[in-house]
């Protein structure tokens, strides 16, 4: 763990009261110098924090600061554990991501970003990556698993997205399948796993997870076209909030990949589909097909019955519920 993420606990523990940078060194077990750099570090990262010339220094107010120190605090068993970077603006996190994957970069790298400007969803479709509201977050991992169950990472993202939401937030969260994350109906997550195929093995060489979540809603609103079916966790904003939110995703996340062949998660996923049980609509390029929505198998392929009475599994796709 680098100086500034030890410092930043030791400066949120003095309250309102300053920590010199001796005492500082001292518990660090660095240099008055070293201390002065983690500070800066800080300062570049968004922390608002004051020195005064022999009292020491004061962290203002942290503000909802989304940075890799604020996260790297707020986890627990992934605790130094992943290379976590914060951008301030980027394309798409995925595709820088998927650049790094192909020249090498490790399972475990998390790349983040405060605003998108070519952020992409499932079907080749725009996903809205405005500033100060929201979570853009993709992750490389590097699975040993047939490419047929890539679908086990994008669900197993979605159950960690619903319980980080529901533990953070107090409301009850849903996922429509395969991968959005809805609260009240509206949607506050978006998925989209990407994967390079190692042709030879027939499994993956690499996955690239990107998950898209809106923390709150944005200060001018969502566009027209998205407004009546966007929505965001969290009603407030709390300093902090996004840092942890990112924390729990994580965290849930990775309970579930280091073992995501026993698909562990497979129970919560079901409990939370609120497509089951509900006449759908089976939407494609050539338009709409009814069927009634029956269950979710170990593959997490969704079985559905059309209105002849066949039944089928459907792999991919998207579906709406019927109202």
């Amino acid at each position: 763990m680098s100086v500034k993420e030890r410092l930043l606990p030791l400066l949120q523990a003095c309250g309102k009261d300053y920590l010199s940078g001796e005492d500082a060194a001292k518990l660090l077990g660095v240099s008055r110098n070293a201390v002065w750099k983690a500070v800066s570090s800080l300062k570049k990262e968004g922390y608002n924090i004051e020195a005064v010339t022999n009292r020491g220094y004061r962290l203002v107010n942290s503000g909802d600061i989304l940075s890799p120190s604020e996260i790297e605090n707020n986890l627990t068993e992934l605790k130094g554990k992943l290379d976590i970077r914060v951008k301030e603006t980027v394309t798409s996190t995925n595709a820088l991501l998927k650049e790094k994957a192909a020249l090498g970069a490790p399972e475990g790298t998390v790349l983040i970003a405060l605003k998108q400007t070519a952020g992409r969803g499932r079907f080749q479709r725009s996903f809205f990556s405005p500033s100060d509201s929201g979570i853009y977050m993709s992750i490389l991992l590097r699975p040993n698993i047939p490419a047929e169950n890539a679908v086990l990472i994008t669900t197993a993202a979605a159950v960690a997205v619903a319980e980080a939401a529901e533990n953070l937030s107090g409301r009850k969260a849903g996922i429509k399948w395969v991968n959005d994350v809805l609260i009240d109906g509206k949607k506050i997550c978006g998925i989209l796993t990407e994967a390079s195929l190692n042709i030879e093995s027939g499994t993956l060489d690499y996955a690239v997870i990107g998950i898209g979540l809106n923390a709150y809603e944005p200060k001018c609103g969502f566009p027209d076209e998205i407004k009546d079916i966007a929505g965001a966790i969290f009603k407030e904003q709390n300093d902090g909030l996004r840092s942890k939110l990112t924390a729990a995703v994580l965290e849930s996340f990775f309970k579930y990949y280091k073992d995501i062949s026993e698909r562990k998660y497979l129970k919560a996923y079901r409990e939370r589909c609120i497509v089951l049980g509900k006449q759908i609509n089976i939407l494609s390029s050539s338009g709409s097909s009814p069927a009634l929505a029956l269950d979710i198998d170990e593959n997490c392929h969704l079985r559905v019955k059309y209105p002849n009475g066949e039944e089928t599994l459907l792999s991919s796709g998207e579906v709406s519920i019927k109202i």
